[in-house]
C-alpha cells in the first residue's frame, strides 16, 4: 500500500472512533479549527484541548500530582469563578492544586512538508513549544503546545495553605491565560487559513518539477520567521510584543524516531 492509500486509511479510522476524552466531544473554543484541519485531506486531529482551568486533588502520597490517580475537583474551559473554586476545595483531602494549561492539539500529516507548513503557523501564531514527531512507520505528528501555564499549590492533606485573597490573585492570573491562550488559538486558525490558501495557490501555480523539487526539500535548521509577513494582516504589532514576552525561547523543530510497533 502506498503512503497516500496508507494516510488515508489512518485517517478514516481515526475519525471513525468514539471520543474517549473524559468531556466525550471536541471544545467549543476548537471546533472551527478541527474542522478546517480534518477537512483538508493532508491533515487529521487525534486529540485536542481547547485549554482549561483545573483543580486537582492529588492525594496525600508524593508531591506529583498523577492526573490518573487524583480527583478532579473542579474543570473549566472558560473563565473561572472564585466562589467555584473555594466551594470545590472544601472537598479536598490531599494536596490541592490549581492549574491552567494552554492548548493541546496533535495533528497527523500526510507527509514531513505538510507537518513544517503547519509548526511555522503554530509558532507564529504563538504556539512556541510546538514540534514534529517522525514514526519509523511514516506518521508524521504534530503537537501544537505553548508555554504559558500555571500550576500552584493550594492545600497540604486537606488544609488550606493560602488565603482567600491570593486565591483570587491566582484565578484573576488564570483567566488572563485563558483570555490570551483564546487569541492564540483564533491567530492560529486565521494564520492557518491564509497559509492553506496560499499553499494551494502555489500547488496549482508552479510546475511539477517545482512542486516535486519542493517537496523532497529538507527542514533541518531552524528559521527567524517574520510574524506578521507569515499570517499576514492577522498578527499585529502589539500581538506579537505580547508574543514576545510571554514565550521568550523558541526550540525550533524536534524531530524523534518512534519504537518500530508505533
Amino acid at each position: 500500500m502506498d503512503r497516500s492509500a496508507e494516510f488515508r486509511r489512518w485517517k478514516a479510522q481515526c475519525l471513525s472512533k468514539a471520543d474517549l476524552s473524559r468531556k466525550g466531544s471536541v471544545d467549543e473554543d476548537v471546533v472551527e479549527l478541527v474542522q478546517l484541519l480534518n477537512g483538508r485531506e493532508q491533515f487529521f486531529t487525534t486529540s485536542s484541548c481547547s485549554g482549561r482551568i483545573i483543580l486537582l486533588d492529588g492525594g496525600i502520597n508524593g508531591s506529583e500530582v498523577q492526573k490518573q490517580n487524583c480527583c478532579w475537583l473542579l474543570v473549566t474551559h472558560k473563565l473561572c469563578v472564585k466562589d467555584d473554586v473555594i466551594v470545590a476545595l472544601k472537598k479536598a483531602n490531599g494536596d490541592a492544586i490549581l492549574k491552567f494549561e494552554p492548548l493541546v492539539l496533535h495533528v497527523q500529516c500526510r507527509q514531513l512538508q505538510d507537518a513544517q507548513i503547519l509548526h511555522s503557523v503554530a509558532i507564529d501564531s504563538g504556539f512556541r513549544n510546538s514540534g514534529i514527531t517522525v514514526g519509523k512507520r511514516g506518521k508524521t505528528m504534530l503537537a501544537v503546545r505553548s508555554t504559558h501555564g500555571l500550576e500552584v499549590p493550594l492545600t497540604h492533606k486537606g488544609k488550606l495553605m493560602v488565603t482567600e485573597e491570593y486565591i483570587n490573585f491566582l484565578i484573576k492570573i488564570a483567566n488572563h491565560k485563558m483570555e490570551e491562550n483564546k487569541k492564540r488559538i483564533e491567530r492560529f486558525y486565521n494564520c492557518l487559513q491564509h497559509a492553506l490558501e496560499k499553499e494551494t495557490i502555489s500547488m496549482t501555480s508552479y510546475p511539477k518539477e517545482k512542486i516535486k523539487e519542493k517537496k523532497n526539500s529538507s527542514y533541518t535548521h531552524k528559521k527567524k520567521r517574520n510574524p506578521e509577513k507569515a499570517c499576514g494582516k492577522y498578527i499585529t504589532d502589539e500581538n506579537n510584543k505580547e508574543l514576545e514576552n510571554d514565550d521568550r525561547d523558541d526550540p525550533g523543530i524536534s524531530v524523534t524516531l518512534f519504537p518500530e510497533d508505533y
